[in-house]
């Protein structure tokens, strides 16, 4: 298949389009380098072969997806490309809206003209809330507490929506966790700009002295060393995800959504002690306040991702640890 990955020079979105290269799919990349280098494609290639297809462009402008659709024949489209910074969103709210909804709803707009209606959508657990215990199910209540999680939200309606409005779309929503890690070639991984928004890449920046400490925000709550917990998920496991989403969306009509994680909860100390043990560096932390808006636990229950898509998660959190400490290190 010739598949758009919007967003695809990013972290999660440049291991997709090795997988994809790597399985026999043709990739055309459209990517603002917002937040990402172009001489990512040549890591791509490296490790595929192939150096995918590139269009340097924004989603929110019409004519240059139009163009790309008329160039190509697009069966299927990943859509990665978005704002994706919690407390960012919250000082820029009006940027997030509209670049996350208003270029959905553009890329959407042009996928119908083309007839292209497949699509794997990047959502996020975030849509989860502050009220649901965990495990999380996909049938569980929905809110969100910042404008990042309010986008992800929105356009999981406006996507579900649309696909009642017309019975050939197929789209499947993947509500990720935490993903972490690099390629174990090392080639690439996330190497955000600016001051890390994530834990892991603040974790290595610290680790190899381009940051000074770690704060871990609040040592206090209901878990086992009171530091939060989350659902850490090996890039590669959650780029496989997507392939499998994708096969999915291309043999069913309709929308389904699906959590991709890996059903382990793992502590802000013990994913800093697990990144110690591989990297063999000591990580300098403190311990800071609450952020208003975490949660104490955070992970998923992956039965539908392994009985809908036939997928799990088979890397563990050393694996995540070792292969993220190599893409810094290189």
């Amino acid at each position: 298949m010739k598949i758009l990955v919007t967003g695809g020079t990013g972290f999660i979105g440049s291991h997709t389009v090795v997988e994809l290269q790597k399985t026999g799919h043709e990739v055309v990349i459209v990517d603002n380098l917002s937040n990402s280098s172009e001489t990512v494609l040549d890591d791509i290639c490296t490790i595929s072969g192939t150096r995918p297809i590139f269009y340097k462009a924004d989603i929110r402008d019409k004519e240059a997806l139009r163009s790309v659709f008329s160039e190509h024949k697009i069966e299927a489209v990943i859509h990665f490309a978005g704002l994706k910074a919690v407390g960012e969103s919250v000082q820029i709210p009006l940027e997030y809206y509209h670049n996350n909804i208003t270029g959905t709803l553009i890329l959407c707009d042009v996928m119908r003209e083309a007839g292209c209606k497949t699509m794997v959508f990047s959502s996020s657990a975030t849509v989860y809330g502050m009220n649901n215990t965990v495990p999380f199910k996909e049938d569980m209540p929905t809110s969100a507490t910042n404008p990042y999680g309010r986008t992800k939200l929105m356009l999981e309606q406006i996507l579900s929506d649309l696909t009642v409005s017309d019975p050939e779309w197929s789209v499947v929503l993947l509500r990720y966790f935490n993903p972490i890690g690099a390629h174990p070639s090392g080639l690439i991984g996330e190497n955000p700009s600016g001051i890390p928004n994530n834990l892991f890449p603040y974790i290595a920046r610290v680790a190899v002295g381009m940051l000074p400490c770690l704060s871990v925000f609040g040592n206090d709550y209901d878990t086992p060393d009171g530091t939060g917990v989350r659902d850490y998920i090996h890039v590669v496991d959650l780029a496989l995800g997507h392939l499998k989403a994708l096969d999915f969306a291309a043999a069913h009509k309709g929308v389904e959504t699906v959590n991709l994680g890996t059903s382990r909860g793992t502590s802000v100390l013990e994913l800093v002690r697990a990144f110690e043990k591989e990297s063999g560096v000591k990580v300098n932390y403190k311990i800071a306040p609450r952020r208003a808006g975490d949660i104490a636990s955070c992970y998923a229950d992956t039965e539908k991702a392994e009985k809908l898509l036939g997928w799990k998660a088979k890397y563990g959190i050393e694996d995540m640890c070792r292969d993220g400490w190599r893409y810094m290190n290189k």
